[in-house]
């Protein structure tokens, strides 16, 4: 029992969550994009659709990520971590950017294959990474400084 105990304490009070958690919308918007490149140059419907799966998984890993980091700026730092309103704004916009693609594309499946959306839908695909992998220097920066 003192094992369990150990560990439920190592994983809530010792780590940060957020720690464990924001990899997630990294790898899911980057592993999204790379598949919708993948799909628009093979002209794959199957890897199209598994773009755009990792793309619903993105959506809900940013929440996962940002309830945990909400949750260890107040344990952690007492509400005070180093470029907080940033990471919100841009985690915030993270959020937006991925629903919107996740339910455009779930409402028109044809959104990648229409020549006048692709690049729009391809663009947001690549911005999503780009804002999570930024999102990712900004946490190493609070962390680790510059």
């Amino acid at each position: 029992m003192e094992l369990i105990t150990r560990i439920i304490n190592a994983i809530v009070d010792v780590h940060p969550l957020h720690s464990m958690t924001v990899h997630f919308p990294i790898a899911l918007t980057g592993v999204a994009f790379f598949f919708l490149l993948l799909a628009l140059w093979q002209k794959s419907e199957a890897l199209e659709r598994a773009a755009f799966f990792n793309m619903v998984l993105a959506v809900i890993s940013v929440i996962v990520a940002a309830i945990t980091g909400i949750r260890d700026n107040i344990v952690r730092f007492e509400g005070d971590a180093p470029l907080v309103g940033v990471k919100l704004f841009l985690a915030a916009s993270l959020f937006v950017l991925t629903l919107v693609l996740v339910v455009s594309r779930w409402r028109r499946s044809e959104i990648v294959w229409t020549p006048a959306t692709m690049v729009l839908y391809l663009a947001g695909y690549g911005l999503s990474f780009v804002l999570a992998s930024v999102l990712g220097f900004l946490g190493g920066v609070i962390l680790y400084g510059f």
